[in-house]
């Protein structure tokens, strides 16, 4: 009872040290056994990478419409574009749990070559069954990397990122083998593109706040460059990237000014706007009308007939 009521309250940021090494701040967190299912519980809709080795024990974890049962000798990823729950089946689940920021993530962990891994892939499934063999083999990296994550090595934080790599290789190794055409792969971007793009509608309060409002933003998330989100986007949609963004954006807009009580600045803040004065003027760009009078107009028809 006890160590529940620890992990209730534990966050990954009170986990946060910092490499002095490179002056980055580093938030990575460990976690074994009896602190299991608190933890993958605690962190399931943060926006955190996760990396779960359960070794013995089973749980439901459901990923939007898809439950899956995760048993023994199974690896878990996910990360900030995967929600998900989980529920525990046994009170002895046992195993290893990585926690990590975006800050932890940099471009030696998202090379070409590991950018395919389970832990970035927004859909698909995100659960992998091991052999023997290779449950061993991760479970020795993970083992390791504990000690190692406990320990006071000034470049411990380097070490585990290398660790980290090693496992996200391996996972990559289970995947099936897909085309690589090149009219596949953009096909296959600009589905991920447009269900990253789609998944972040609707907004429900003025609180909440976009997260990703331009082309950079989304390639930082699909782990590619710029350009070629751009030209598979381009290609496949006939529209450029920030011509989709921008569209939805604007198709959004107009349905909080139509639908809600919000003030402007209240919207503008919601879609990513740092300034109301930007958003006013995005809209009347693509509308010809100020916000104010587009939901003047919206809410009394009648009102576009005057003057």
């Amino acid at each position: 009872m006890e160590d529940k009521k620890k992990m209730k309250g534990l966050k990954i940021r009170s986990n946060i040290s910092s490499n002095k090494e490179n002056s980055i701040p580093e938030t990575f967190a460990m976690f074994k056994d009896s602190d299991y299912n608190g933890i993958i519980s605690s962190f399931a809709n943060d926006h955190i990478y996760k990396i779960c080795l359960l070794k013995s024990g089973e749980g439901i974890i459901a990923y939007d419409d898809k439950s899956i049962l995760v048993k023994g000798n199974s690896l878990v990823f996910t990360n900030p574009s995967t929600v998900h729950s989980w529920k525990p089946l046994d009170t002895n689940i046992k195993g290893f749990t990585c926690l990590f920021t975006e800050e932890f993530v940099n471009h030696h962990l998202r090379s070409n070559s590991l950018s395919r891994s389970l832990l970035f892939q927004v859909n698909g499934n995100h659960v992998v069954t091991l052999d023997h063999k290779s449950f061993e083999h991760i479970y020795r990296i993970l083992e390791q990397m504990y000690k190692e994550w406990q320990s006071s090595y000034s470049a411990k934080f380097e070490l585990l990122r290398s660790y980290l790599q090693v496992i996200i290789h391996e996972s990559v190794k289970f995947l099936p083998i897909l085309s690589h055409s090149p009219q596949n792969y953009k096909v296959r971007l600009t589905d991920l593109f447009m269900e990253l793009l789609e998944n972040q509608f609707p907004i429900d309060t003025p609180q909440q706040r976009l997260k990703l409002k331009n082309a950079y933003e989304f390639a930082t998330r699909l782990a590619i460059h710029t350009n070629h989100l751009n030209r598979a986007v381009k290609e496949r949609m006939g529209n450029t990237t920030s011509q989709i963004i921008s569209e939805r954006i604007l198709k959004e807009a107009e349905s909080l000014l139509r639908c809600t009580d919000w003030n402007i600045s209240e919207i503008a803040h919601a879609l990513g706007f740092g300034h109301t004065s930007n958003f006013n003027i995005f809209f009347k760009k693509r509308t010809g009308q100020a916000p104010t009078v587009f939901r003047k107009i919206a809410n009394n028809p009648s009102s576009s007939n005057y003057g």
